[in-house]
């Protein structure tokens, strides 16, 4: 049932709950709940109807490629050629296998998100407190929450005690967000409605009542659903380019199976010669090998990325990175540590700055560029020691690594402090525990009391915002430990001067108390406060990001962070990175964004390189429209807010350690290591994948060009084959199986990552490639006939004869696959030993090509027959010269590209 928008955040209390007719003490009536459940519908997130398993199995067969190989099959059955027969069909279905199970786990998406709402709540009905699994859970409910609970639907909050929200799932942040009873403007984005709560968030602290608004697919999360299930799951470029060659292909052998069949009949050959003579063509012609050469070096790329820290789910998505344009990241854990670090200090007017990175207490104290350690007593020391003792959180290491238990903010604290050789055990020996006073929203600090041992004097030490804290100093300390008036003025511009670089900065103060005290409380602190210092702080970039960004741009590939970070702080991180920012259009806002129609965001979107403050249909937006454009979209995100724009961009990156299970399940790869340096390394290896995809398609063709051109031939010339099927099918079994996958473990070529990105509507197979697929496919069909006469001439056996073309196309391939190796380059200039399994591949095929020509079984098997010295001559001669006119062509290339 469709919910009418409302905007709750901008009603009072009263009005939600004059809007959806419930009483606020007494909750709703038992009679109320199945007409309230009729008109606004379950608390449960709809699915898609799914396609039958039987269907979706059915469907991998729906494609070009597979037409080609179960037209082969046929064939091979036709001609009683079983073993072959099986071989092809096992390929067909083991790629059927490997599609089914990508797209069926691609379905469980939107399954893992419906389990995330499950959970049990306290509610309010009829006077009286209920525990109910959210399913029950009704708009117009009045829910109870507690520290550790889970928010089942979309609530307005009606009172609140210190309540804060964990709503990383939404937004991304980890810090949790504050939660208050009140009003806001219409136009507040989703991050910044303190007083509304989101299904399947967490409460992280403190208590709240409010009332339902919104549930199921009305709810945040079910809107969020409904982008997963509409999103558009794209083909990658390399699938759009195979199935658009497919076709041709598959025409093109039709076409020429049925001419060649047409051709023999007019010239009165007997049907039965006629049809295997179109036979062999078309299985001269088919690449068998192509599909499964192209599972395996897909294949292969996974393994080498998964070494790497990236997880490869969809085969295809290897090559997607190879051709990407525009990666779009988000910011907490992927561009920076996810791991809030004290880098700059103010102290008695002075600044210092504080090297180290994340939890890792590793670094120092630097004033004016030269370490130093602190001095007890005075105003650098004090504020340390103030962020220790007023502090709640534990800094741990856990399996060699080291976390915070509590509080990232402040547990950055405790680790600035630990630079300084401060330590909480040591200062406790000094300092007896009396009181803490928990932070509150409406007075923006937190005070921990202690009794100074041996002396039985009391002091507090402060934190909080600049603001609060000034506001009750009346001292302040200098840099012998002395107390002096304060300048409230130049202590705000410090602080400012720090937020400015995207610092969150806090406020430190202590007071001594007269009275010996059992029980803080606010009275103590509302002047005659002695200020000590500022501490700022930011989730630092991670090691690598800088050079892995700067690397992307020399790829020719364009950065974008999108962040639910405020403009400022966003901005800041993009400059500490080095993402390239345009002056009049640095930072597009969440608010901003919603104003502009997709055209008009399309004309600016190419300038802009940071998002602020975005919501996850915005995401999800962003992605659309630099599709639109012709860019091949790569998305990174680790929240449920991800997963609609992660599903919908080319290829999807989901976090493996902070990333949810729907993010995971939405996305294509996953970084396990959570590092955008990773991805990089990613984008390297697809480029890899999809050079060697683009080397052994224009390896294979010729073969496979020269054999059909070779029947062609004889068909038109009205003579006997040179070449027969069973041959033919020898050549291919051999050649593809063994030769050609070994192109998969070609390394990666030199300044790999300092071309431009592919042109995705660049055809698979350019001008130029296709001229080196005809030259080579010519000059092998000619050397196979020139040799199948000549020999013929010199007295030699028709076996004899075509045993020496078999020779010619096998070595002639061999020695091409060389040419192969680089497109552009030598094999000397790449090192002819850099492959040594491609080495070890042709001495592995010359071997079972003198089986073929020798072996008595194998003649018996094949018709063939041994091969004299001049034969050899004329087989390593023939290959010799497609080597050197393959290579010319490169260098002539290489010249005419370098003189552009």
């Amino acid at each position: 049932m469709h919910q009418e928008h409302v905007n709750w955040h901008t009603k009072t209390s009263q009005e939600v709950l004059d809007a959806l007719h419930v009483n606020e003490h007494k909750g709703l009536n038992a009679d109320e709940i199945g007409t309230r459940r009729t008109q606004y519908g379950a608390n449960v997130l709809s699915q898609k109807d799914k396609e039958s398993l039987l269907k979706l199995f059915l469907l991998q067969f729906h494609q070009p490629l597979v037409y080609i190989l179960l037209l082969a099959c046929l064939i091979m059955a036709l001609m009683e050629e079983w073993m072959d027969t099986w071989v092809i069909l096992a390929v067909v279905i083991i790629n059927a296998i490997i599609g089914f199970w990508q797209e069926n786990k691609a379905i469980k998406a939107i399954e893992a998100l419906s389990k995330l709402s499950h959970s049990s709540v306290m509610v309010l009905r009829s006077g009286e407190k209920l525990l109910l699994e959210s399913s029950h859970i009704v708009v117009g409910d009045i829910v109870l929450l507690y520290s550790g609970d889970k928010i089942p639907a979309d609530i307005k909050l009606l009172h609140a005690k210190e309540l804060k929200i964990d709503e990383s799932l939404l937004t991304g942040e980890s810090i949790s967000v504050e939660k208050l009873v009140g009003v806001q403007s219409a136009d507040t984005a989703l991050a910044d409605q303190t007083n509304m709560l989101f299904s399947s968030t967490l409460v992280t602290y403190g208590q709240g009542i409010g009332v339902v608004v919104s549930v199921g697919d009305e709810s945040e999360l079910g809107k969020i659903n409904t982008m997963i299930s509409n999103a558009d799951v794209l083909q990658t470029p390399l699938t759009q380019k195979l199935a658009f060659f497919s076709k041709r292909l598959l025409y093109g052998i039709l076409g020429m199976a049925g001419v060649t069949f047409i051709i023999g009949v007019m010239r009165g050959e007997e049907l039965v010669i006629t049809f295997m003579a179109s036979v062999a063509m078309a299985v001269g012609v088919i690449p068998e090998g192509l599909p499964a050469a192209m599972t395996i070096i897909l294949a292969i790329g996974v393994v080498k990325m998964a070494s790497k820290n990236a997880i490869i789910r969809k085969l295809p998505a290897v090559e997607t990175l190879g051709s990407t344009t525009v990666i779009c990241t988000d910011k907490t854990g992927t561009l920076t540590q996810n791991a809030m670090t004290v880098t700059e200090m103010m102290a008695a007017g002075k600044t210092y700055l504080l090297s180290g990175n994340g939890y890792d207490p590793k670094g120092e104290i630097f004033e004016a560029k030269v370490p130093m350690i602190p001095t007890k007593g005075t105003a650098l020391y004090e504020t340390l020691v103030a962020g220790v003792l007023c502090n709640t959180a534990r800094h741990v290491k856990v399996e060699g690594v080291y976390a915070i238990e509590g509080d990232p903010t402040e547990g950055a604290l405790i680790v600035s402090a630990k630079k300084a050789g401060l330590r909480e055990e040591l200062l406790l020996q000094d300092f007896e525990h009396v009181d803490t006073l928990s932070f509150e929203s409406e007075h923006q600090y937190m005070a921990s009391g202690y009794r100074i041992i041996g002396e039985e004097s009391n002091l507090a030490y402060l934190k909080g915002s600049v603001e609060r804290i000034v506001e009750r100093c009346d001292l302040y300390m200098d840099e012998q430990g002395s107390f002096v008036s304060i300048d409230r003025a130049k202590i705000e511009a410090s602080a400012e001067a720090m937020a400015s670089q995207g610092l969150r900065v806090l406020a430190f103060a202590k007071v001594y108390l007269q009275e010996k005290i059992d029980t803080l409380g606010h009275h103590h602190f509302q002047k005659g406060l002695i200020f000590l210092g500022l501490q700022g702080m930011i989730d630092p970039p991670r090691i690598g990001v800088i050079k892995a960004i700067q690397s992307c741009y020399h790829a020719g590939i364009a950065v974008k962070m999108i962040t639910g970070d405020h403009r400022m702080t966003a901005l800041s991180i993009a400059h500490s990175i080095g993402l390239k920012t345009d002056d009049k259009t640095a930072v597009l806002t969440g608010k901003e964004l919603e104003a502009l129609s997709d055209s008009e965001l399309a004309s600016l979107i190419e300038r802009v390189s940071v998002f602020a403050r975005i919501a996850p249909e915005q995401k999800l937006r962003l992605v659309k429209v630099l599709q639109s454009l012709s860019h091949v979209v790569a998305m990174t995100g680790d929240g449920v807010n991800d997963a609609p724009a992660l599903r919908q961009a080319n290829i999807g990156i989901a976090m493996g350690i902070a990333g949810t299970e729907v993010a995971k399940e939405s996305a294509d790869m996953i970084l396990t290591d959570d590092n955008f340096t990773t991805l990089e390394d990613a984008i390297e290896k697809g480029r890899v994948v999809y050079d060697n995809i683009i080397k052994f398609i224009t390896w294979i063709l010729p073969s496979n060009m020269g054999e059909g051109l070779a029947v062609i031939f004889a068909i038109l010339a009205g003579i006997t084959l040179p070449i027969l099927p069973l041959q033919i099918l020898w050549i291919n079994m051999v050649t593809d199986s063994v030769l050609g996958i070994m192109l998969a473990y070609e390394p990666k070529e030199k300044n790999i990552m300092e071309r431009a990105p592919r042109n995705s509507a660049e055809p698979i197979l350019t001008g130029r490639l296709l001229f080196k697929v005809a030259l080579v496919g010519i000059l092998l069909a000619l050397s196979a006939f020139s040799a199948f006469f000549y020999v013929q001439a010199l007295g030699m056996s028709e076996e004899v004869a075509r045993t020496l073309v078999v020779n010619i196309f096998v070595f002639g391939e061999m020695f091409y696959l060389f040419n192969c190796r680089s497109l552009r380059y030598s094999m000397f200039q790449i090192g002819f030993f850099s492959n040594p399994l491609l080495l070890g591949g042709t001495v592995l095929v010359t071997t079972l090509q003198l089986l073929f020509v020798y072996a008595p079984f194998m003649n018996q098997l094949f018709k063939s027959a041994p091969l004299g010295a001049v034969e050899w001559a004329i087989t390593l001669g023939s290959s010799f010269i497609v080597y050197v006119v393959i290579e010319v062509e490169k260098s002539l290339h290489v010249k005419r590209s370098e003189a552009k």
